[in-house]
């Protein structure tokens, strides 16, 4: 069984995650940073690294895996130790340190926490008529573009995930069908307005009751309400039903939790001693879920939590601009 010690622990390795790695290190700490995703940037590498953010400072407009790309390099200025692919199970704690155990039971020893989990692990809501077809031309998220070129695709969604992939697949597909089970969306109404203006082709009252083709799809059954339903080709479908958030083994370890939020103070304080949180996980009066912010409560939690593991140590140290 490995056991792993260090100064500062982190779950999640999403931008608020890296960006807390990376000041760990400019603090002088060690740390190491879990997630139970196989690759580094959590959810936006996860569900989109193609699309375009445009609300981080200093950026206009930032493609998804760039801004990971920009976080990984940073980070790694702190060496921090990453164990991905694993999940942490169970929590314990002293006067002197935390302890988590992982699902492959590796632990992990240090004298502060930071929890910058995200929604916690996510899976995609199911599309009833996919069921066998995943990977054999249905996909819930696309990570890349071009496996999409000159091809018939489908959308299913009402979403902004739905909304933003119809966006950026326009130019690349052959043709776009986004059909949705209403005719009211959820998406942006900006970026809805955009596929109005586009080529895309917008089904509503509709729901995708079929695929078909061997070995991959080749033709999508969509079913309009109150008419019979229609074949039309497709080499393509992306599932864009949203997700189902899930906080797990954490929501057991007595950590105080609104609403699937960790409950925080100013300093980023869980209830827990040694535990911190930071990013779309806190919860607290006049919280706002940007990226943005996620980077300002990581810092706070980082400086905070480093007179926690070193009493001789002060909140603030000072500008990075300052240092040699």
């Amino acid at each position: 069984m490995a056991h792993h010690d260090t100064d500062l622990a982190v779950i999640g390795a999403g931008p608020a995650g890296l960006f807390a790695a990376y000041y760990a290190g400019f603090r002088g700490l060690r740390v190491a940073v879990v997630d139970s995703l196989p690759e580094l940037g959590g959810q936006v590498t996860a569900m989109y690294p193609e699309k375009q953010i445009l609300d981080v400072a200093g950026f206009p407009s930032i493609k998804g895996r760039d801004l990971v790309e920009g976080l990984v390099e940073q980070a790694n200025t702190a060496e921090p130790e990453y164990l991905l692919d694993r999940t942490a199970t169970d929590l314990t704690s002293t006067d002197d340190d935390v302890t988590i155990t992982l699902d492959d039971d590796t632990t992990v020893t240090a004298k502060a926490l930071l929890i910058t989990a995200g929604i916690g692990k996510f899976s995609p809501r199911p599309l009833p008529a996919g069921d066998g077809w995943l990977g054999r031309g249905m996909e819930f998220f696309v990570p890349s573009f071009a496996p999409y070129a000159g091809k018939d695709v489908v959308i299913v969604g009402g979403g902004d995930s739905a909304f933003d992939w119809a966006v950026h697949l326009e130019p690349v597909a052959k043709t776009i069908a986004l059909v949705h089970r209403r005719d009211a969306f959820r998406a942006h109404e900006r970026t809805v307005q955009a596929v109005r203006d586009s080529s895309v082709e917008i089904i509503t009252k509709a729901q995708v009751t079929g695929l078909f083709g061997e070995p991959t799809v080749s033709e999508v059954e969509i079913t309009v309400d109150g008419q019979e339903p229609e074949r039309r080709p497709a080499q393509a479908v992306v599932a864009a039903l949203g997700f189902v958030a899930d906080l797990g083994p954490l929501q057991q370890w007595g950590i105080e939790v609104q609403k699937r939020h960790i409950v925080v103070d100013a300093a980023m304080r869980t209830n827990l001693p040694r535990v911190f949180a930071a990013g779309d996980i806190t919860e607290y009066p006049g919280k706002v879920r940007l990226i943005a912010v996620g980077f300002g409560e990581a810092a706070t939690a980082v400086n905070n939590a480093a007179v926690v593991i070193d009493p001789s140590a002060h909140v603030f140290p000072g500008h990075s601009s300052e240092g040699s």
